[in-house]
């Protein structure tokens, strides 16, 4: 028999920040086909928007690097874990790699093109670790 609690529990949350709209659909199907709830976000502001309008609710923050606007993802990144320190975070690129230092604590690190299976089992390890 199930636990109460485990059947009465929310969803991990998910912003997904990336600003090609492909990506970011694909990606939005596969995580929320895996039983998570999804938040888009088109460039790094709108992320950040999400995560203090649902503080509480996001457990893992998926960002690639480059994005339109005067914030990238990286910088999102470290202001998520100042502000946030409990959302996991998950940084992806195809045209930037960054070293471990450059990384807020804790983070991941993975180089486009990635396989979003991997991303999915990434984000349960992760969310399984707060």
């Amino acid at each position: 028999m199930a636990n109460p609690s485990e059947a009465t529990e929310r969803p991990p949350g998910v912003v997904n920040a990336e600003d090609e709209l492909l990506l970011r659909t694909l990606a939005v199907e596969d995580l929320e086909e895996a039983g998570f709830r999804t938040f888009e976000a088109e460039n790094a502001l709108a992320a950040l928007d999400i995560c203090k309008a649902r503080s509480g609710s996001i457990d893992v923050l998926f960002t690639d690097i480059r994005m339109p606007g005067s914030m990238d993802g990286l910088e999102l990144a470290h202001r998520v874990r100042e502000r946030w320190p409990g959302i996991a975070i998950i940084i992806v690129s195809g045209n930037i790699f960054v070293s471990r230092d450059e990384l807020p604590e804790g983070a991941s690190f993975l180089p486009k093109p990635y396989d979003m299976r991997r991303i999915v089992d990434m984000v349960r390890q992760l969310r399984d670790v707060r």
